[in-house]
């Protein structure tokens, strides 16, 4: 398998790169995630995970931030509330491109750090996913659960190991806004 891992921050993936490690299986990295707002909290998981893929010798490749594009592609589902259509749209988006980028990089399967946060539909994730890859040629959905196996608190762990920034909210401004109710 040679694996394109959607990265979503460096405190998800860290265990769930642990965990491909002890399988031998070396990812690349795609950070695609144009849901991100304010830009400054893009830039701030971005540098995150970036610093640690290059501590672990891991290959890294940032999709474009168009956060306009985003905002289009959910646009009529901003009052939707975490784990509603949006989510699901969001998902789509950024699965879309990691398939896209797995097979212009030769990669043949991909997985997302996504369906390791207890706060996303992991239903969600895997229809994002296998919608992903549905007219991408040679590239599969690998469609894991790495909420099991002692991982979440293993993203514990290693977020305190490497003083990793831990945010507050998925990443898009209606993310914010829920959490401030």
């Amino acid at each position: 398998m040679k694996l394109m891992l959607h990265a979503c921050c460096a405190p998800c993936s860290a265990p769930i790169l642990e965990s491909l490690d002890a399988q031998g299986i070396k990812p690349v990295i795609y950070y695609y995630n144009p849901n991100i707002y304010p830009l400054a909290e893009y830039q701030t998981r971005r540098d995150e995970i970036v610093k640690y893929a290059a501590k672990l010798g891991i290959d890294l490749i940032e999709g474009s931030y168009n956060h306009d594009e985003w905002l289009a592609a959910v646009k009529g589902h901003e009052h939707e509330p975490e784990r509603g259509s949006r989510c699901l749209l969001c998902f789509k988006m950024r699965l879309k491109a990691t398939a896209q980028a797995a097979a212009q990089m030769g990669c043949d399967t991909i997985a997302s750090t996504l369906s390791s946060s207890r706060w996303k539909s992991l239903a969600q994730i895997d229809a994002a996913g296998e919608y992903a890859v549905a007219d991408v040629k040679r590239v599969s959905y690998w469609a894991k659960n790495w909420r099991k196996g002692g991982l979440q608190q293993r993203r514990n762990e290693l977020l305190k190991e490497n003083g990793f920034y831990n945010q507050l909210y998925c990443g898009c401004e209606y993310s914010v806004r829920d959490e401030e109710k």
